[in-house]
């Protein structure tokens, strides 16, 4: 089977608007930029996956991708998240991917061994894992066996539509609900959880 990881990325100068009263446009660039990085190592890391595709319309984007051996696909205009990822997991298919994982590029606590748990869930199709945020609203990690398997519905309410799509296809459905799974950064308020996660992190590793 093919594993192809699909990383969305909107421009890092521009993402991240909703913590533009807590930071910077600097601020909010350099964040872009490090979580990209740390994301596209972390998939990177994972052999099971054959390869890593990030679409974006921002070329900076795109060259940080291909610094770490990704494809990459330069999206026109201005895109709704959901063309754009139909139109990459088309350039996955169309390479013979059988298996495709959808991962923003905004979730600051994943590592190698929490997607490694992540993937480790699958079976046989027809089958989804799924990882909503920690509202219950949004999808923060879908992967979906075989590639064509259900459509995408991200924006508000993702995570019970990619539920339903898929149950409409009579798949296997496995939700990931932890907190390295649930927090992506889109508010000020996910920040001020990322600060206590953290320091709870730190004060446990020095007791």
């Amino acid at each position: 089977m093919t594993l192809w990881a699909i990383i969305p990325v909107k421009p890092l100068k521009r993402g991240k608007s909703r913590l533009s009263s807590i930071l910077s446009e600097t601020e909010r660039t350099t964040l872009n930029q490090s979580m990209l990085v740390n994301t596209l190592k972390t998939l990177k890391s994972i052999s099971e996956i054959e390869t890593v595709l990030v679409v974006s319309r921002d070329p900076s984007a795109l060259a940080i991708a291909r610094d770490f051996d990704a494809r990459t696909v330069l999206e026109d205009g201005n895109p709704e998240l959901n063309t754009a990822l139909r139109r990459a997991s088309m350039v996955a298919k169309a390479y013979h991917a059988n298996e495709i994982l959808v991962l923003p590029a905004d979730l600051p606590l994943i590592k190698t061994e929490h997607l490694l748990e992540f993937l480790g869930y699958g079976t046989k199709p027809p089958e989804m894992i799924i990882a909503p945020d920690r509202r219950q609203d949004g999808t923060n990690a879908l992967y979906i066996n075989p590639a064509d398997l259900i459509d995408f519905y991200y924006g508000s309410g993702s995570f019970s539509m990619h539920v339903d799509a898929a149950k409409k296809k009579n798949a296997r459905i496995k939700i990931v609900e932890t907190e390295e799974f649930g927090l992506d950064l889109d508010l000020p308020e996910d920040l001020e959880k990322l600060t206590e996660i953290e320091n709870r992190v730190k004060s446990v590793s020095q007791a």
